[in-house]
């Protein structure tokens, strides 16, 4: 099989959309040999920096000399991105071997009335399959939604680990934070260790209620875990923190966004958490592994010549944090905002929260049969009284936005991590820089 006959195999799996549920993966995964059990595991559940303190987990363990394993979703700008070890992407071959091994066990599943497992279920043990096959020594391992019958909820990880949580796939979780903390702590295991993030009070008393239930110790970043901000700019902080069993003085973070600072204490609480358990991690690799994270598409500025800002912001929480770092982190005359937004996504708050700051905005479209269509986008960006254009074309609000902008202006892509993955590669792909710009 051709790594392009695998893709289009995965992807075809999304007409069965989103089932939550661990029968279909317990089935594939017996089938494989149970691969999941054959490594230890850190498992990341939350609403908002589950990928970026998933990748601070991982660069630390790499640069300690674990064999790293690294599972996230969904991927920016290739499908490769999703699985990788010691931050190499599974080989375009490996995928389609697995593909071509899991289809007659998928046939098998259906002969035996089970209903065909989603593509995020296939991709589940495709990581597992691997991780396993190679040997790693730890795997990070990000849920896909919610948690407790989320498909990667099919391990028993050495740590827990829980990212702020707010108010996302309202229509799968529940409605209310309480509902959506209970799916969250779904990942909590008897007698485990979990770390958390702040949380709003109501969250946290559901995590707390569920690690005394399952006789599991919990740490929580603001409490066990203190962090002080020492520098900031909108490229990096510098930070010192009182870990649970360890000081660290002027740890460096090249992440954008406050928020990050949290990410990371959270990130180093769990790290911490496997050493208690015999995981041997040095001090150098923690103060290395956080200097090295990198996490494309969030907060990121991608060009100086026009200025360029991507990020993934695809909730009200994330727009929050995008509003916040433009508002107070950065520097410019013009604001000229490209956004697209999926329809199942509170997209009347999204925009009331970005489309103020904006003196321009372009309504585009994401790669994803959910996207909410440009026509409605524009209906409710233009009750603002903003200037705003339509372009269906991903490419060509590109080139609308970067011709519109002067040397001291801001572009800012945002809404869908669907759309700006496509933006990173025609930028790259295009090399966009001043010339290609106006002067103000």
């Amino acid at each position: 099989m051709r790594y392009e006959d695998a893709l289009q195999y995965i992807h075809q799996l999304n007409k069965f959309g989103m089932r939550l549920g661990l029968e279909r993966i317990e089935y594939l995964l017996k089938a494989l040999g149970n691969p999941h059990e054959g490594f230890r595991s850190v498992h990341i559940a939350g609403t908002n920096g589950k990928g970026s303190t998933a990748a601070m987990i991982s660069s630390i363990l790499i640069e300690s000399g674990h064999k790293t394993g690294l599972f996230t979703s969904p991927y920016l700008e290739r499908f490769t991105e999703r699985i990788r070890i010691n931050n190499r992407e599974i080989p375009e071959e490996q995928v389609a071997l697995f593909i071509s091994k899991v289809i007659p066990i998928i046939d098998e599943m259906k002969k035996k009335g089970f209903e065909n497992p989603t593509e995020f279920e296939v991709v589940t043990a495709m990581g597992f399959d691997y991780f396993s096959r190679e040997n790693i020594d730890v795997g990070v391992i990000e849920v896909g939604l919610g948690g407790r019958l989320d498909s990667t909820n099919v391990i028993t990880p050495v740590t827990s680990v829980i990212t702020p949580i707010s108010f996302d796939h309202t229509s799968e979780l529940g409605n209310t934070l309480r509902r959506i903390a209970g799916e969250k702590a779904g990942i909590i295991k008897e007698a485990g260790t979990t770390v958390s993030a702040p949380q709003h009070e109501e969250a946290y008393r559901i995590i707390e209620e569920t690690c005394i239930k399952k006789g599991n110790t919990l740490f929580v970043v603001g409490k066990d875990i203190m962090y002080e901000l020492k520098d900031y700019s909108f490229y990096g902080s510098t930070f010192d923190l009182k870990g649970i069993i360890g000081e660290y003085k002027n740890l460096k973070l090249p992440l954008a966004g406050k928020y990050q600072i949290i990410n990371a204490s959270t990130a180093v609480g769990a790290v911490e958490t496997l050493i208690m358990k015999g995981i041997n991690i040095d001090e150098e690799a923690i103060f290395k592994g956080l200097e090295k994270t990198r996490w494309p598409g969030r907060l990121e500025m991608i060009s100086q010549r026009p200025r360029i800002l991507l990020d993934a912001a695809h909730n009200l929480s994330g727009i929050r944090t995008l509003r916040e770092a433009i508002e107070h982190d950065l520097e410019y005359d013009k604001l000229i905002l490209v956004i697209g937004i999926l329809k199942d996504k509170d997209y009347k708050g999204m925009l009331e929260m970005i489309i103020p700051l904006a003196d321009i905005v372009i309504a585009t479209k994401p790669d994803s049969p959910r996207a909410l269509d440009t026509e409605t986008l524009v209906k409710e960006i233009s009750g603002y009284g903003v200037e705003v254009y339509k372009e269906d074309s991903i490419e060509n609000a590109v080139e609308t936005a970067c011709s519109m902008a002067g040397m001291r202006d801001l572009v800012c892509f945002t809404g869908s991590i669907y759309m700006i993955g496509r933006v990173r590669t025609i930028i790259i792909n295009k090399g966009i820089t001043a010339g290609n710009s106006k002067e103000p």
